[in-house]
């Protein structure tokens, strides 16, 4: 919407000088592949998770509905963000890092993760090194920090990109791929639900920070939900969607 009189205060500003896809909703972008984050419930095909609850909130802190698009690839979303028209924001457990920040702007982080390697349970005592060898099979999520790190400290393994955390486990599961590195988190829920023949071997401490994608041209909005994100953090609702999905604070 356009802006019609000049503001009175910061707040009227920071309510009136963001645009959005489409008027009184903000249009989400994910990757739905990343439980229990993002991720499609298969009884109802709606999408849940708690970023799907958190930007919920967000939107209901701004006044705006909130409309999830199907899902997409990992590596598109940014871009997607950056060229702008098609979504407002991208969450997705997204990290913020110095290479994305020159596509697009992040909001504050609300949530702090690191990478997770799994492998079949009976081999969790596998070592970087015993991996970092000429023929073992790495499955990671194209263009992800998961990725950069196998390919930065595995670089004799072969690493194999694929579309989603869930396909990489399941490579695991069945001996396609002797591990799988993604986000700490997903890789939790996974070995912890659906493959609990599988476990995080290794956790690599990247120290990485999850942000809201926001194009650029759009800063009113990043400072919209970092408000609206402050809010929710000091409501203790942040804590209440950790225990929800992850089962405890993190």
């Amino acid at each position: 919407g356009g802006q019609t009189s000049a503001p009175t205060t910061s707040d009227d500003a920071a309510e009136a000088a963001y645009t959005l896809v489409e008027d009184g909703t903000i249009t989400v972008a994910s990757d739905l592949a990343n439980a229990p984050l993002d991720f499609v419930d298969e009884k109802t095909g709606e999408a849940q998770g708690f970023e799907i609850d958190l930007i919920n909130a967000v939107a209901d802190k701004l006044g705006l509905e909130c409309e999830v698009l199907p899902a997409m690839k990992f590596d598109t979303i940014v871009p997607l963000i950056e060229q702008g028209g098609k979504a407002d924001v991208g969450v997705s457990n997204i990290t913020i890092t110095d290479a994305r920040m020159e596509q697009v702007d992040f909001t504050d982080s609300y949530m702090d993760s690191n990478q997770g390697l799994v492998t079949l349970a009976a081999s969790a005592g596998v070592t970087e090194d015993d991996l970092n060898v000429e023929g073992t099979k790495i499955a990671v999520q194209a263009g992800t920090t998961g990725a950069s790190w196998a390919e930065e400290n595995l670089p004799n393994a072969e690493i194999v990109a694929l579309d989603d955390p869930v396909v990489a486990v399941t490579g695991v599961q069945t001996g396609l791929y002797a591990a799988a590195v993604a986000d700490l988190p997903v890789m939790t829920y996974l070995c912890s639900n659906s493959f609990t023949d599988c476990a995080v071997a290794i956790e690599i401490p990247t120290g990485e920070q999850y942000g809201i994608a926001v194009n650029k041209d759009n800063p009113g909005l990043t400072e919209a939900i970092n408000g609206a994100l402050a809010e929710l953090e000091e409501e203790g609702y942040i804590s209440e969607l950790e225990v929800k999905w992850l089962g405890a604070e993190l």
